[in-house]
């Protein structure tokens, strides 16, 4: 798990984007400019949460969050996303 110096505040949490699939599972390449934006990602940083709010994830979960929710950060050249918990639709198991 990757260590940053970054605390995200109150219900919010910063999660590493998954890289997107570079061709389909039939072999088709993707150029780039015909990616989705990532939906899946790892938490990296996870807030306090509010008053009477405690936190569902926590860092090192695989979670699923909605296509456009977040904030883009850059630290240290490497692309995350800072967003809300409620933002977050599930977390995956393995």
């Amino acid at each position: 798990m990757k260590k940053i110096k970054v605390k995200p505040l109150h219900d919010r949490v910063i999660i590493e984007p998954l890289p997107v699939e570079k061709k389909t599972s039939t072999g088709i390449y993707i150029p780039e400019t015909a990616k989705e934006k990532p939906q899946e990602g790892i938490v990296i940083a996870v807030g306090n949460g509010k008053k009477n709010y405690n936190m569902t994830v926590k860092n090192g979960d695989k979670v699923l969050y909605n296509k456009y929710s977040g904030t883009d950060l850059k630290i240290n050249d490497k692309k995350y996303l800072i967003m809300h918990e409620n933002d977050i639709l599930a977390i995956i198991y393995k």
